[in-house]
């Protein structure tokens, strides 16, 4: 065990199993003290292989679906711990099933799960994060919400609108040095059974992924970020945007557009936005500039 972590309260959601677990042992093996939190007896079970291991760790029985149980578990770490610095949201479900062929309910309990569960534990954790000036939130995104999935509409709009949660966040506690980062994994879980060839088995483990954990949630740690990880590899995706074009005053977009497409995808030059207001801030320029 390391001490990076040493006196820092972490919170994993949906810790019973999978990439869950492997978080908490990972944060765990690093000093930190851990509430394991999920349904059913499988919290205990990774909270007693933390505390087999010399660590420090409680198990919080809670559904993220329901907010009183996230802020009974945020109580729960302050009393047990003396308080919360980590949060990550790990807690998901799937019902994949092509777009025409699924059912609203499995639409909105995947929205559920993901986004409101993000939102519920979040929220939980959020004042006494700003108050105390320290707090490192990790939200689980995915490849397909980022890129898209066939059969995957629920997860991918959910694992997008975390991105945009994240974004927000990540601005609103930048002055009470509140990091807030999104996390994309790849690796085999009782989430991805079947969905991967064979040899990704020995290759993109849980465990591979939570070693990411630690750069998101440590001292140094960045912010609106959003990191890939899988099988020892790391990357990072970004939102841009392109310089695109302008259509002067006289020419008419609905036609002048489409046959410009192509400039308007065009990469060279493109940006990251600090905000949502750095689209109008570059288009009225433009603009004013009188461009093309």
């Amino acid at each position: 065990m390391s001490d990076a972590l040493r006196n820092r309260v972490a919170i994993i959601t949906g810790a019973g199993g999978g990439l869950g677990r492997t978080h908490a042992l990972e944060l765990a093996r690093h000093g930190a003290r851990v509430v394991v939190n999920d349904l059913g007896e499988s919290a205990r079970a990774v909270a007693e292989e933390i505390r087999d291991a010399g660590g420090q760790a409680i198990a919080h029985e809670g559904d993220v679906t329901c907010s009183e149980d996230m802020e009974a578990m945020a109580a729960h770490a302050v009393a047990a711990f003396g308080g919360v610095d980590i949060l990550v949201n790990n807690a998901g479900v799937l019902r994949d099933r092509s777009f025409a062929k699924l059912s609203l309910d499995d639409f909105r309990l995947v929205f559920d799960v993901h986004v409101m569960g993000a939102v519920h534990a979040t929220k939980a954790v959020w004042t006494r994060m700003r108050e105390q000036h320290y707090g490192r939130i990790v939200l689980t995104t995915s490849s397909s919400g980022l890129y898209g999935n066939f059969g995957q509409s629920n997860y991918g709009a959910a694992k997008m609108a975390l991105v945009g949660l994240m974004q927000t966040l990540a601005l609103e506690g930048a002055s009470r040095n509140v990091r807030v980062n999104c996390l994309a994994p790849s690796a085999i879980t009782a989430m991805t059974e079947g969905l991967l060839p064979p040899e990704a088995q020995s290759v993109l483990t849980p465990e591979r992924v939570s070693t990411a954990l630690l750069a998101l949630v440590g001292e140094d740690a960045p912010t609106r970020m959003i990191l890939l990880a899988g099988g020892g590899s790391f990357e990072s995706a970004r939102i841009t945007m392109t310089q695109g074009i302008h259509i002067a005053d006289g020419k008419d977009p609905a036609t002048t557009l489409p046959a410009r497409l192509a400039e308007v995808q065009d990469q060279v030059g493109q940006m990251s936005p600090a905000s949502g207001w750095d689209q109008a801030r570059h288009e009225l320029a433009k603009a004013l500039a009188g461009a093309g």
